[in-house]
Order: structure tokens, then C-alpha cells, then sequence
């Protein structure tokens, strides 16, 4: 009989601190404004945005196409907020909004936040709300268009 012994938490805080964490491959010189360099070499600096890896980024993209309720919307925007440090924010546009397009998407820039990542995760909110109208009437809902605020 072999006992399967769990690591105490002290013992596992040092094991923790060796594993490396993967980060995000760098972007071809000149082709990317992400700072990655700088903030590498910053160890106050958040480092959260490095850690979206093309796999990660991948996920994040699956999981915004899944959106099916704008509850569930809200909750990936505080899950991008709490793991990238950016805001991605989802607001009807200063004019009339006749279409989707009329709805701005913006994930804020952040060191470390790729430029791609910044134009993918939008344009992944787009595609769900063409493919789900009732989230976009449900932001715009919230805005005070049909009176709910």
C-alpha cells in the first residue's frame, strides 16, 4: 500500500516558483507597438498581458464566439479585465446605431498587449453579435434605448 502524500503548502511554494510561466512568442521587429521588450525588463510592471499566449488567445476567441447572453458577455468582459489587465469595453457608438458596426468594441491598450490581440478579440465580439442580435439590442438596452435604465 503506498500513500499518495500531498505536498504541504510551504513545501509547494518553492516548487511553484521554478515552473516557468509561458509568454507570448514576440512579434516580428516593426510589425508590433506591444512594448514587450520594456515591460520584460520592468519587474513592477503587470505582466499579465504577456501571458495570453497565441494558444491562450486562441481560447479567448473560442470563448467570446460562445457568448449567448449578454449576463455571459459581462462575465467575459471582467474575465479579460481580471486576466489581461486591459478593459474591453462594448458601448453603442456616438450616433445612431442602425447595425452592429454602430456598436464601438475596444480592448484598451496595455504594455504587452499585442496589436494583433487587440484587433482579434473585437472583432470576435463583432461575429458574436451578428450571430447573436439580442445581445446587441441587450447593450444597447443598457445604453437606455428602449427605456430599461
Amino acid at each position: 500500500m503506498t500513500d499518495n502524500v500531498m505536498p504541504s503548502p510551504a513545501s509547494t511554494g518553492s516548487m511553484l516558483q521554478s515552473v516557468p510561466i509561458p509568454i507570448r512568442v514576440e512579434c516580428p521587429p516593426g510589425s508590433c507597438t506591444c512594448e514587450r521588450d520594456r515591460l520584460q525588463d520592468d519587474p513592477a510592471a503587470d505582466q499579465r498581458p504577456l501571458r495570453l499566449t497565441r494558444a491562450e488567445e486562441a481560447r479567448l476567441i473560442a470563448r467570446i464566439e460562445r457568448v449567448d447572453t449578454y449576463a455571459d458577455l459581462l462575465h467575459v468582459q471582467r474575465l479579460v479585465e481580471r486576466n489581461l489587465g486591459a478593459a474591453l469595453t462594448i458601448v453603442p457608438g456616438p450616433h445612431e446605431v442602425r447595425t452592429v458596426r454602430g456598436i464601438v468594441i475596444r480592448l484598451e491598450e496595455q504594455p504587452g498587449l499585442c496589436r494583433k490581440v487587440r484587433q482579434s478579440v473585437p472583432a470576435a465580439v463583432r461575429r458574436m453579435l451578428d450571430r447573436r442580435p439580442e445581445v446587441a439590442w441587450a447593450i444597447l438596452d443598457a445604453d437606455g434605448l428602449f427605456g430599461a435604465s
